[in-house]
């Protein structure tokens, strides 16, 4: 459910610089430590258009955001090797020329032929090797032409078809579209072989075949399918939750959690910051990214990430809340989660999903984190599990809030009606033995339903 982060990287503007005194290839430059190839989502300077130290050359798709590239020093935009909607365009293979003013820009383009053409080179010596083995698919026919005289030997195989044919001419005339029913047998009892087929010639009246070509094309215009590429945020997503799922060893707990007094205390808030600014709203994610954050304080063992030979504690409880996008899921980091207030806590949650949805995240915003939250109650889901963000412990699923009736001694009733909203944290066990997630979980449970205990 959630997407898995790579190396942190500190720095969203990536630069570029023209080589002094002569044209220069200017290559697909590696926007992570884990990037093998990218996409470019468009340039921002024309073909002889001339760009200064700071302006943005170009827009790149990473398998997470788009990433401005800046220009380092001052030069000119000489060819466009690979234009606007590249894609999978490897980390190193040249995208453009570029040049500094004065040079002659006359070379540009054979300079660029001269990139494009070697890289296809490499390519295509690929498929020369499968066509080797290839070869050997022409005499395949040939063992087939002893069998010939054996179904003729046999009779009874047919039995049961109005069209007597030996199978040697049933296959032929299949691979050639020719309609059996047309051809007279010369064989036994009017039997058709091969010799049948291989001299069938369509008379006049054989148009009938016609119509049923023809309406081939038809089903060919309206699949019932649509094929959509794979993008690269989507391939990295898939490889990332395959591993963490194959290779972590999961368990899941879940709780029931009384949210009562969050909704009342919410609405209290809510009513409070509308006053002020009628878009100031606190959600109830809020609360629980909050009550996370107070969690791992008090359970510290949840808030680490297994690395191999040591077992990373963080100190701070920086939340990655999943945010669903058209390219996929991602996941924005609240950091030091434990220090800020609800209002801060969701005007930073809001403006990070923004940008996630507009693909301009930051790497800093969405690679780290120590801890994962992923909601699908606005969706009506009652309780899902999560797949966890390595080289995080824990993830937590959040599901829906629910009116259900429970025991209640003290009302006339017996019984009353309370908000209940389950969560399941799943964890990696060579980290989180299950004594501490149920720590964890209590821990969580016990700030959600006594809200004002992390507001003091």
């Amino acid at each position: 459910m959630a997407s898995l982060s790579a190396a942190r990287i500190f720095t969203r503007r990536f630069h570029v610089s023209a080589r002094r005194n002569a044209l220069s290839r200017f290559n697909m430059p590696a926007m992570s430590p884990t990037m093998s190839e990218g996409g470019i989502a468009s340039w921002k300077k024309k073909e002889g258009e001339s760009f200064s130290s700071g302006d943005v050359l170009l827009e790149i798709e990473t398998d997470k955001a788009t990433i401005d590239v800046e220009a380092q020093d001052d030069g000119i935009l000489a060819k466009i090797i690979a234009p606007d909607g590249s894609k999978n365009v490897p980390v190193g293979a040249p995208i453009a020329i570029v040049a500094e003013e004065g040079d002659d820009l006359s070379a540009a383009a054979d300079m660029a032929a001269k990139a494009t053409s070697e890289q296809p080179a490499a390519k295509e010596e690929k498929p020369a090797e499968p066509s080797k083995p290839a070869e050997p698919s022409p005499p395949k026919p040939e063992p087939s032409k002893a069998p010939e005289p054996q179904p003729e030997t046999k009779p009874e195989l047919p039995a049961g078809d109005r069209i007597f044919a030996s199978p040697i001419a049933k296959k032929i005339a299949l691979e050639r579209g020719i309609p059996l029913g047309q051809i007279k047998g010369s064989g036994p009892s009017g039997r058709i072989i091969r010799t049948d087929v291989e001299n069938y010639k369509p008379a006049p009246t054989a148009a009938a075949p016609a119509p049923s070509t023809a309406a081939q094309p038809p089903s060919a215009e309206l699949p019932d399918y649509v094929d959509t590429p794979v993008s690269n945020m989507r391939r990295t997503i898939g490889t990332r939750l395959t591993q963490s799922k194959q290779e972590l060893p999961h368990y899941y707990i879940t709780v029931n959690i009384n949210m009562d007094k969050v909704l009342k205390l919410r609405q209290v808030f809510n009513t409070t910051l509308a006053e002020k600014d009628k878009n100031a709203k606190l959600s109830v994610n809020d609360f629980i990214v909050k009550a996370a954050a107070c969690a791992l304080a008090d359970v510290p063992e949840a808030n680490s990430a297994w690395l191999g030979e040591v077992i990373r504690t963080y100190k701070k409880a920086d939340i990655s809340v999943a945010v669903a996008t058209p390219a996929g899921l991602i996941t924005p980091i609240v950091k030091d989660v434990g220090s800020k207030g609800l209002a801060t806590i969701s005007a930073e949650t809001k403006a990070l999903a923004k940008k996630a949805r507009d693909g301009k995240l930051q790497p800093s915003e969405y690679q780290g984190g120590t801890f994962t939250i992923s909601n699908l109650g606005m969706y009506d889901v009652d309780q899902f599990t999560a797949i966890i963000n390595p080289p995080q412990s824990c993830i937590l699923a959040i599901g829906s809030t629910q009116a259900t009736l429970v025991p209640a001694p003290e009302e006339e009733r017996g019984f009353k009606t309370v908000q209940i909203m389950k969560a399941t944290l799943s964890s990696d066990h060579r980290t989180v033995d299950g004594a501490v997630g149920a720590r964890w979980m209590a821990a969580f449970k016990g700030y959600l339903e006594n809200p004002l205990t992390f507001m003091l």
